[in-house]
């Protein structure tokens, strides 16, 4: 890792010969031609994409052109949050967009993963497929608005089943393989699926996971299949491994489910039933501190215009790149990475671990597919620096131009190690958004300077501010990232909320009428921004939050445990650590033993993804006289900030509670 990088130090400035390739570059043309206006600089363009919202969504649906069965008659009915209603009257469907004019034999989809070298699904495959899907669907008697949920990973089955459901109307909704039964269930139960999509097995950093039984107990959680569609891989592995379960009587598939090959099998045409702007695409899921995890509706229209505006007109995707974003179906970026076909990209997926067998295997990736956008999280570019990797030693990567990083701040070390061990020559992003509007509040912009641990900009058409304790706008100062305009692909609503009573709560209750993320910003005065972590008490793993009632059920449920208490501790220039602190029951002691199981509880019923780095025993948690627990205050204890400045003594049932903090606050600060 470069040591001693100044922030904000100049990394690499785009050349004459770039601006102009650029669609930024592009697009600000076509406005200066078709609206007459110009922009001295980048901060001008955004001020007038939040200022003028409807001038800026309507030259945006223009230009990149948005096919829609029936015009909308205005571009934004409502600019309040939440409600703000878009497209007023527009009919469309996303995967027709995701089709539109592409040739029959260049590829959509390269694909690697542990097992596989490199397959290629061309635009002919991938429409064939999915609309063999989408007939299949129909015959199980899904119909637009029913909900299709998918256990699978990022292999081109989940491709093909995610366009079938959005050709139909269908709402999809996924979850990764690697999270436990338990969690999948209480994200799936609540949106009632009618269809559900499983692989009965996968592999992920060499070892073969059998989940036969997952599909079992999800069909027995989930009463309202009426199909389940299997996806084959265990039994090919287990004979490849020499694995005897075969023998047993294991079978990969009951009776009644209905194999993935019969489901894409015969040929159909492809059509796309034409739904509401705010029809919903997908449900995502993030979760809060109390509560089943949040099921996060997007709508086709939304999704579609946001990230057609990220890939055509802020970022370097074009039909002649190979977009690749290492990530998993459960993160955000899954979604995004789909979205890349909408530009005419091939995707890349990759099915595995980044680090197996070795750190440099994403590097062999880009290399072997000739990738030109490289997407990853900042947790994967720093865990190359630290075991030494020097991608541009151990791979061709001259075809890489552009590398996008999320997930977690950047540092600056982080940025100069891209430079002098990737390309010198690539554009990089660090980019910051989130789950629920599925796109980016902020990042960067190809036609401007990148420097040490700066993003570049504000999205376009996302009002970030920064507010201060006081709901002030502050600019130079570290305050809370709010969003004072709707965006289009902000949540239509949550799953089942009646009243949109949770909605509210998760993001205007701080600020009536203002979005308010979770996370600490700094704006400077040239529009380039700092994020510095959570403001909030969610978890964020390489991207995934996940809030802490899902760690709570799990820990509480042992008897050995009266309450538990977890804070990620995730801050710019920072390892992440996750402790977790428990009050015993009386007659119990925290041991050793005792630890594995809490850590092993969550990673089999949970994920992997969320195990405690260590658990500490505590006498008390502390409480808002109220009986709330003070997760936030004891981030911000924990984090370093003095006492004075993290909580009030005077608003809490047990003030003493909170020496165990600072004490071990002072500990992990001085380590």
């Amino acid at each position: 890792m470069t040591k001693g990088i100044a922030d904000g130090s100049l990394l690499w400035q785009p050349t004459a010969e770039w601006m102009e390739e650029q669609n930024l570059t592009k697009y600000q043309r076509w406005v200066e031609e078709r609206l007459g206006l110009t922009f001295a600089d980048h901060q001008e363009l955004w001020r007038w994409s939040v200022d003028q919202q409807e001038d800026f969504w309507g030259s945006v649906w223009e230009y990149c052109g948005v096919k829609a069965s029936k015009p909308y008659q205005q571009v934004l009915a409502k600019s309040e949050m939440p409600g703000a209603k878009w497209f007023i009257g527009a009919e469309l469907n996303y995967a027709e967009h995701v089709f539109l004019n592409r040739p029959d034999d260049k590829a959509a989809l390269y694909v690697r993963s542990e097992r596989s070298a490199k397959q290629e699904v061309s635009w002919k495959e991938l429409r064939e497929k999915t609309a063999a899907v989408a007939h299949a669907l129909k015959e199980m008697g899904v119909r637009p608005g029913d909900r299709v949920v998918a256990y699978l990973p990022n292999i081109p089955e989940a491709v093909v089943a995610f366009l079938a459901c959005a050709s139909i109307g269908a709402i999809w909704s996924i979850c990764s393989p690697d999270f436990g039964t338990a969690s999948v269930v209480d994200r799936f139960q609540q949106i009632e699926p009618t269809v559900l999509i499983a692989v009965d097995g996968c592999q992920f950093n060499g070892k073969v996971h059998d989940k036969r039984s997952v599909i079992e107990e999800l069909k027995k959680q989930l009463p309202t299949l009426k199909k389940t569609v299997v996806i084959p891989f265990i039994e090919e592995a287990l004979q490849a491994s020499g694995d005897v379960r075969l023998a047993e009587g294991q079978g990969s598939t009951a009776s009644d489910d209905v194999l993935w090959a019969d489901a894409v099998a015969g040929t159909h045409e492809l059509t796309f039933e034409q739904v509401a702007f705010d029809h919903p695409l997908w449900i995502l899921y993030s979760s809060g501190t109390t509560g089943l995890p949040k099921p996060i509706v997007h709508g086709h229209g939304g999704i579609l215009i946001e990230h057609l505006e990220t890939l055509l007109i802020e970022q370097t995707t074009t039909e002649d790149d190979v977009f690749f974003w290492y990530t998993t179906t459960g993160w955000m970026m899954w979604n995004l990475l789909m979205s890349g076909l909408l530009a005419g990209s091939a995707i890349v997926l990759y099915d595995g671990s980044p680090s197996y067998p070795s750190m440099a295997v994403l590097w062999d990736v880009i290399e072997d597919l000739g990738v030109t956008f490289f997407g990853t999280s900042a947790g994967y570019l720093n865990a190359c620096a630290k075991f030494g990797v020097k991608p541009n030693q151990i791979a061709d990567l001259s075809r890489l131009k552009s590398i996008g990083s999320t997930a977690a701040p950047l540092t600056a070390e982080g940025f100069a190690w891209v430079y002098e061990h990737v390309n010198r020559n690539v554009w990089l992003g660090s980019l910051s958004g989130g789950t629920d509007v599925c796109a980016a509040f902020v990042g960067g912009s190809p036609t401007l300077a990148v420097r040490a641990g700066l993003l570049q900009s504000r999205a376009l058409g996302a009002r970030v501010e920064a507010f201060d304790e006081e709901g002030r706008s502050v600019v130079g100062e570290v305050g809370e990232l709010v969003v004072t305009a709707p965006m289009p692909s902000m949540p239509l609503y949550f799953w089942n909320d009646e009243g949109n009573l949770r909605y509210q709560e998760s993001y205007f209750d701080m600020y009536p009428g203002v979005w308010r993320h979770g996370d600490w910003i700094q704006i400077h005065e040239d529009g380039s921004c700092v994020i510095f972590g959570r403001s909030d008490s969610t978890i964020n793993r390489a991207g995934v939050r996940m809030g802490t009632s899902d760690l709570y059920r799990i820990a509480e449920a042992r008897e050995e445990i009266l309450e538990s208490l977890v804070i990620d501790l995730e801050y710019i220039g920072r390892d992440s650590f996750l402790p977790m602190f428990v009050v015993m029951q009386p007659g119990h002691v925290l041991d050793d033993e005792l630890k594995e199981a809490i850590q092993n509880d969550i990673r089999t019923k949970l994920s992997p993804r969320f195990v405690p780095d260590e658990v500490y025993e505590v006498k008390q948690i502390p409480k808002t006289l109220n009986g709330k627990k003070l997760e936030v205050p004891v981030r911000k204890i924990l984090l370093g900030m003095p006492l004075e400045k993290s909580v009030n003594p005077d608003s809490m049932a047990n003030p003493e509670s909170l020496a165990f903090f600072v004490e071990l606050a002072e500990r992990l600060n001085r380590d």
